[in-house]
């Protein structure tokens, strides 16, 4: 007997525009909320009008505006919901020095409510990740940040990319602690090898797939 339907939902959120998603399993609503940058209170009307039981915060990485609204977010859902945990899981560890000064970016950029945050729950290559049924691997690709990860749910044929890869692009690597040849090197030895049928859903701008980003992705030309 097949799982239930996974379903996804995506909310755009801050100056940056940053692509926030909501996943749930379609029978029991539990759900969890991938990269809160920010607007709070938006992402909870949504969880509200979607009927939702959130379960957890999962983060790709560590810059503000997918971690910014994390801290705040886990505040209000634990605090509706005290019998449940609402864990922070995500990202690898190698990206606390971004988590510890998300209040710092916050007040550079216009984002006053960013809160720094410590995440119940590190994340390495080779963990799992649990949404009622949906089974979620995390593979860890450094490069646009070090500690970046990506979420593959293999029955599905989904991911959800953070900003490692884009239609039509890729992360950004021009911070001080950018590495451009491993962000190049994770995407040809993890991602590429799921499959071309993988949809993905990445940290801004619209859904893609491998298949797609394989033949046109001008970044990705060469790499097999």
């Amino acid at each position: 007997m097949s799982a239930p339907p996974l379903r996804a939902a995506v909310l755009v959120v801050t100056a940056f525009q940053q692509n926030c998603a909501l996943l749930w399993d379609d029978a029991s609503k539990e759900a969890v909320i991938v990269d809160p940058g920010g607007e709070v209170p938006r992402i909870l009307g949504a969880i509200g009008e979607l009927q939702l039981r959130p379960r957890a915060i999962w983060l790709t990485h560590g810059h503000i505006d997918h971690a910014g609204g994390a801290a705040e977010l886990a505040e209000a859902l634990r605090a509706a919901d005290p019998a449940a945990a609402i864990p922070i899981e995500g990202p690898h560890r190698a990206d606390a020095f971004l988590l510890d000064n998300l209040a710092t970016q916050g007040a550079r950029y216009g984002q006053e409510e960013a809160r720094n945050v410590t995440p119940d729950r590190w994340l390495a290559e080779g963990d799992t990740l649990s949404l009622g049924p949906h089974r979620f691997a995390v593979l860890h690709c450094p490069g646009h940040s070090p500690g970046s990860v990506v979420f593959v749910n293999h029955e599905a044929r989904f991911a959800m990319v953070g900003d490692v890869l884009f239609q039509g692009s890729v992360g950004r690597t021009d911070f001080p602690y950018g590495d451009p040849d491993a962000l190049i090197e994770a995407i040809r030895d993890k991602l590429l090898p799921l499959g071309d049928d993988i949809g993905f859903l990445c940290g801004h701008g619209p859904a893609s797939s491998i298949g797609q980003e394989r033949r046109f992705n001008p970044f990705l030309q060469g790499l097999g």
